[in-house]
């Protein structure tokens, strides 16, 4: 038995650091955009456009990987998508127009949108049940790990050594890939699936009993990554609207994030204790009345709250989408389906921050455009309620 956990955890622990790494990635860039924004004179419309950019890229990158690690297997897939986006960060540094910046964060975002669904499908491989549930979301909740050390960089070496510096530090993930290698076991490449084609494997999770399930999870993963990205990757530039210091803005962002952990906890720990369907509407509910609190919210502490509770209840609702998805589809198509929704769910995080920087930049306040993330919710709660059935035990 302890070695049995022994493997669990070690399992956990290799696949979970994959989402720290792939988190600090994409909260780096958040604290950047004002950086760069006040370094180059971008306009509101600029700076949504460079956000937006890599989503655009993990677009083809959840679902071109997702396919691949049917076709070719889980592990070296996952490795190469972690040494792409890590070169990417190198390649940033060197940058030195907004458009080279945005060309490489689009590379970056192809690695970036592929490790994820790979990862949920290996670390689903292995599992069943509640227990495959639970993994899953604790699995996810390294995600909030990667975006605490984000926003300790950003606050503590950002300042003194510059974007450049902070961004060439996140390089080092490569060599993660290495020890990545060596840790996980050769068994996932018998999960390989011959497939003639992706449009073949895309075709089979729109039909069937794939239909119903492929159709909601898409419309539930771009209303979260919609409301994630569009609400996280401008939140220090929002904070900075309400008249924060951006060097206060960052601290506050700090401690924030430290809000996603228990967010994450909590619904690993109710995972069989009522139905994760419940657990998700629960989460998506405490996210609607977060944005409004957030989007609304002038005083200080009131600001603090709202963004406290926003990490709490948004993360904690992508973690436990995590683990719904997989299960809806067999091995074999595993790796597709979960690619798939996810692409989907990345037009929505393409679309969320383009449109704060766009309707900002028309001249609507900070609460008029939170009130999109709240109506936005409200759709994605509507369609998990009478949509779909949770077919675990089933």
């Amino acid at each position: 038995m302890q070695n049995v956990l022994t493997k669990s955890n070690k399992l956990l622990f290799v696949i979970g650091t994959a989402w720290l790494f792939d988190a600090m990635d994409v909260a780096l860039l958040s604290f950047i955009m004002p950086i760069i924004g006040a370094e180059w004179k971008l306009l509101p419309t600029q700076i949504g456009y460079v956000s937006a950019v890599t989503s655009l890229g993990m677009i083809f990158g959840s679902l071109g990987c997702g396919y691949l690690a049917d076709r070719f297997g889980r592990k070296h897939v996952m490795i190469g998508t972690l040494i792409l986006f890590s070169a990417g960060n190198l390649l940033l540094a060197f940058t030195q127009n907004v458009n080279m910046f945005m060309l490489v964060r689009f590379i970056t975002g192809i690695g970036l949108g592929g490790e994820l669904p790979v990862a949920a499908t290996m670390l689903a491989d292995s599992f069943s049940g509640k227990k495959q549930s639970r993994m899953l979301v604790l699995a996810d909740s390294f995600w909030a790990i990667g975006w605490i050390l984000a926003s300790l960089l950003s606050f503590l070496v950002m300042p003194i050594f510059g974007w450049r510096v902070t961004v060439v530090c996140t390089f080092f993930v490569s060599l993660y890939a290495f020890v990545m290698r060596r840790h996980l076991p050769d068994e996932y490449e018998n999960t390989k699936h011959e497939r003639s084609n992706i449009f073949h494997s895309i075709k089979e999770i729109w039909s069937g009993k794939y239909l119903q399930a492929t159709g909601v999870l898409t419309v539930l993963w771009f209303v979260v990554m919609f409301s994630y990205y569009g609400m996280f990757l401008w939140l220090p530039s929002v904070l900075i609207a309400k008249n924060i210091p951006m060097i206060n803005s960052f601290g506050y962002t700090l401690l924030m994030s430290l809000a996603q952990l228990p967010g994450y906890y909590l619904a690993a720990w109710l995972m069989g204790k009522i139905s994760r369907k419940n657990i998700l509407v629960i989460y998506l509910l405490g996210t609607l009345i977060s944005a409004f609190i957030f989007g609304t919210a002038n005083d200080l502490p009131i600001v603090l709250i709202g963004g406290a509770l926003l990490s709490f209840f948004n993360l904690g609702a992508w973690g436990t989408l995590i683990a719904f998805t997989p299960s809806h589809y067999e091995a074999q198509y595993r790796g597709v389906g979960v690619g798939f929704t996810q692409s989907i769910g990345r037009i929505g995080a393409t679309l969320g921050p383009f449109l704060i920087g766009a309707l900002l930049g028309m001249g609507l306040s900070i609460p008029m455009v939170f009130m999109m993330f709240v109506v936005v919710l409200a759709v994605g709660i509507l369609v998990l309620l009478f949509g779909i059935h949770d077919t675990v035990g089933e």
